[in-house]
């Protein structure tokens, strides 16, 4: 309790020496309460924009808050456009813990201590963040391989510290105007699920086991290999991956690494995760990607740090790829009509209404050339208007719209003439094609046939007991019962009519084909 109590004595001390309570005030719904507040603090002047206010008190208040901040520089849809960008220049960078501590955390998950693990270790870290740090070993095969460690006691210091802003959005929602739009509780609710996400490393792990399943025949990207006998929940093993941070471009230009094609390569690795695979690493900042400069893998890109994905269904990608085109075709009415048709948008929104507006927000931007022109703000504007039309957000877009900026600005450093929408389109056009086109539908029968192997060997049984139970007391359930068959008999009907016709349609052609190659060439 005195510790509960001298953590909120800090926090409260940040808040007034930082006067983030002036960014509240504003919107206080008791302005008495308002010229109290500031009557109290008569003697401060503050003069430092808010959103930088806020950054420092975040970086002051420790780890759990900075992170907290990340967060909510990617909820561009509930923060104001400056507050958004100076909490997206938070960097996650506390003191490394001590090495005895880490050797202790690897005993205690892997069994064994480092020097009966590994041939080598490195005690001292080579990088540290709030959630673990990274060590360097060689395995007793002679691999060199990076040892992730999480900070010991995190659990803890995380449920007190998001215990305490459970407790500070709540005062907040009864005092804030603008917390029904910003959504307080869910928010911190969203980061509590994110946070503990991250403390299991067996996650992490995972992803990076599925991104570099994924990427195994690529040409663009390598993703390092786990060791799954040295990995658990507080510690995982991974290849050493080695390269020069894609961010120090003087270095890969010294390299002769070709900027232009780096820069559309990282587009079409996002686009290939996005629409091909439908999953996707979600903090690709800089720190978290290398280039090769190795003669095997020169120019290829690596990705690290897989504590963050997104993921994306079907209906997902079909939201984005007909609202990128529509968008890029100027064809307002159907970006409109998707985000009703989605559900998003209330069923009783009118299409003109909420076309009208989607207008008035991007017509501008396409008095840019398209090379000038931003998927991710296009994306941000999108969610801006749409919550005027009580729209949902999507968790998994916002991370896609987060991940979409930093792809476009990491691009468009390397190359300034960065095309996004010449590298787009194909998947976007592509992945269409496949939904709707010939190729879509054999997809989708492909993938349906397994079902329905399974299911005609049943249908006689499934009819004779439709019938056996029509005249059971309950009849109005099992005529209902009978509909379905009945329908599902008609639709396996219908699908082995068609593949009798396609086969006959086949085999007729090569007869016909046999016939007149055979009296063809007699003649």
């Amino acid at each position: 309790m005195i510790l509960k109590f001298l953590r909120l004595l800090k926090i409260f001390t940040v808040v007034i020496k930082y006067g983030l309570d002036e960014i509240a005030m504003s919107g206080l719904r008791v302005p008495r309460t308002a010229r109290l507040i500031n009557g109290i603090f008569f003697w401060r002047r503050i003069t430092t924009p808010r959103a930088i206010r806020l950054r420092l008190a975040l970086e002051e208040l420790g780890p759990i808050f900075i992170k907290f901040g990340q967060v909510l520089s990617t909820r561009r849809d509930l923060m104001p456009p400056d507050i958004a960008d100076e909490l997206s220049l938070l960097q996650d960078r506390v003191p490394p813990f001590g090495s005895d501590l880490a050797i202790a955390q690897i005993t205690r998950s892997l069994g064994a201590s480092p020097d009966q693990l590994f041939a080598s270790f490195d005690p001292v870290p080579v990088a540290s963040a709030s959630i673990a740090q990274v060590h360097f070993a060689t395995l007793k095969n002679g691999r060199e391989v990076a040892v992730k460690v999480l900070r010991p006691g995190m659990k803890k210091t995380i449920d007190e510290d998001i215990a305490l802003m459970h407790m500070a959005t709540a005062l907040i929602e009864k005092l804030w105007a603008e917390s029904r739009r910003l959504k307080p509780r869910e928010v911190v609710a969203e980061f509590d699920k994110y946070l503990h996400d991250e403390l299991d490393l067996m996650r992490e792990a995972a992803n990076a086991s599925q991104l570099r399943r994924n990427f195994a025949d690529s040409t663009l990207l390598m993703v390092p290999e786990m060791f799954w006998d040295y990995c658990s929940s507080s510690v995982i093993v991974m290849e050493r991956m080695r390269g020069i941070p894609v961010s120090q471009i003087d270095r890969l230009a010294a390299e002769g690494v070709d900027l232009k094609k780096l820069s559309s390569d990282g587009v079409e690795i996002f686009f290939t995760q996005v629409f091909r695979d439908g999953f996707f690493h979600a903090d690709m900042h800089p720190g978290n990607i290398l280039v090769s400069v190795e003669p095997e893998s020169f120019g290829r890109y690596i990705a690290l740090d897989f504590g963050i994905v997104g993921t994306l269904n079907d209906f997902d990608k079909d939201y984005l790829s007909q609202n990128f085109l529509a968008f890029f075709r100027r064809d307002y009415k159907r970006v409109a009509e998707a985000h009703i048709e989605s559900g998003w948008a209330p069923r009783d929104t009118r299409v003109d209404e909420l076309e009208s507006a989607v207008r008035a927000c991007c017509e501008p931007i396409f008095d840019r050339p398209l090379k000038d022109i931003s998927f991710g703000q296009i994306l941000l504007r999108l969610f801006q208007t749409s919550r005027r039309f009580n729209v949902e957000v999507q968790p998994q877009l916002v991370l896609l719209q987060k991940t979409l900026l930093n792809i476009e600005g990491l691009g468009r450093q390397l190359d300034p003439d960065l095309d996004l929408w010449k590298t787009a389109k194909p998947y976007l056009e592509r992945w269409m094609a496949e939904q709707v086109g010939w190729r879509g539908f054999v997809e989708r029968f492909k993938a349906e046939a397994p079902r329905y192997a399974h299911i005609f060997p049943q249908l006689p049984r499934l009819m004779h007991q439709a019938l056996e139970h029509h005249s059971h007391p309950h009849g109005a359930t099992n005529h209902e019962m009978m509909q379905q068959v009945l329908a599902e008999v008609r639709r396996s009907n219908r699908l082995l009519g068609f593949l009798a016709w396609l086969a006959g349609g086949i085999t007729s052609g090569i007869l016909f084909a046999a016939l007149l190659t055979r009296y063809g060439g007699a003649a």
